[in-house]
């Protein structure tokens, strides 16, 4: 019978390596059978957490917490936590099976049961059939899902991935965190996931702590943080945005009007007082038309187009500054040198709130 999900609690926990601090003052809960991605830019701290809930690293403050027990001194063979690293870390000369079946004869399980409990989680993992394959002879993919059997024969209360798709190309990315998301809902397994792609981390999590520079810079859903983000650098880091100096110059209860060159938005303050603000612009909520045409917005020059299939991603220069913009709609092509109408939408603006 499978054990229940465990939370995973963070209470004031630090790493210090010396005089650097990797991981500084951070708290933060994840729920018993949810995914909560790790997020952000190389350095920030991210995968010193994972290893800190994994015990491969010990807290120099703080308190880990899983299942409600404490966890902060013990050692990673005595957590029941299972860990896929980014290099998969599959043994070459043992077959699918023996590779599965590797931790359960570890801990002193009996071979055949042991191969009995690693073929349940092989095919759990898609992979009935390839037992007696040596990973060489597997795809990448099929290579991460073996990685992925290993993790669970187990059955950990806590499962951890470590940048888990970063060796594989584009298209099967897209494939294989389908594949563990649904895994992970419907084996209702408690994830701490890491990764720096940001399309990735909202399409597979409950939750995104977002980090940078040690600390968390916000936490919520992934829609709270894309339409919400509590600063410069989350409105930034997560899903690209144009940054643009703006004035309030009317505040009318939550909302107020707002003055970005020759344009007045009426948006919400999000507690911004009168005058100067900064304005997040999501690259979607602008639309680039001929010169004069379209909705309210700017004038400018496109500077560089690149065509990707789906979409249409131009510069395009302009009185408030260089303005990223991508067209989903792409009925025509704007050549550098053409001058555009870049028109603002309501949806997809944000105000950044005062720090």
């Amino acid at each position: 019978m499978a054990k229940a999900p465990a939370s995973v609690e963070f209470r004031h926990v630090s790493k210090r390596y010396g005089v650097v601090t990797a991981v500084d003052d951070v708290s933060f809960t994840i729920e018993p059978g949810t995914l909560v991605t790790l997020l952000g830019p190389s350095g920030c701290g991210k995968t010193t957490t994972l290893r800190l809930i994994a015990g491969l690293e010990m807290a120099s403050e703080g308190q880990i917490m899983i299942g409600g027990a404490d966890v902060t001194r013990l050692s990673a063979a005595d957590r029941d936590v299972s860990m896929v690293f980014q290099s998969y870390a599959l043994f070459p000369h043992m077959s699918v099976i023996e590779n599965v079946a590797y931790g359960p004869s570890v801990q002193g399980v009996p071979k055949a049961q042991a191969r009995e409990m690693a073929a349940e989680k092989i095919a759990v993992v898609g992979l009935a059939g390839l037992e007696n394959r040596s990973p060489s002879e597997l795809s990448g993919g099929q290579q991460q899902r073996v990685a992925v059997a290993r993790a669970l024969v187990l059955e950990p209360q806590v499962l951890l991935f470590d940048e888990p798709l970063s060796n594989l190309d584009a298209k099967l990315r897209r494939r294989v965190r389908e594949d563990i998301r649904a895994l992970q809902q419907e084996l209702n397994l408690t994830v701490a996931y890491v990764t720096h792609d940001q399309e990735e981390a909202l399409a597979v999590s409950d939750r995104i702590i977002v980090m940078s520079n040690a600390r968390i810079a916000q936490e919520g859903s992934p829609r709270e943080l894309y339409e919400q983000p509590a600063d410069l650098f989350v409105a930034d880091f997560i899903g690209d945005a144009n940054i643009l100096e703006g004035v309030l110059e009317e505040e009318r209860g939550d909302r107020g009007l707002i003055r970005v060159g020759p344009m007045t938005l009426d948006l919400a303050r999000r507690g911004a007082a009168a005058g100067p603000v900064k304005l997040a612009v999501r690259p979607d909520a602008l639309a680039i038309s001929l010169a004069g045409q379209g909705r309210p917005g700017i004038e400018g020059v496109v500077e560089h187009s690149s065509y990707l299939g789906r979409s249409l991603e131009y510069r395009v220069s302009s009185a408030l500054g260089d303005l990223f913009v991508v067209d989903a709609g792409r009925a025509q092509v704007h050549p550098p040198g053409s001058k555009v109408h870049v028109g603002f939408a309501e949806a997809g603006i944000v105000v950044l709130p005062n720090r």
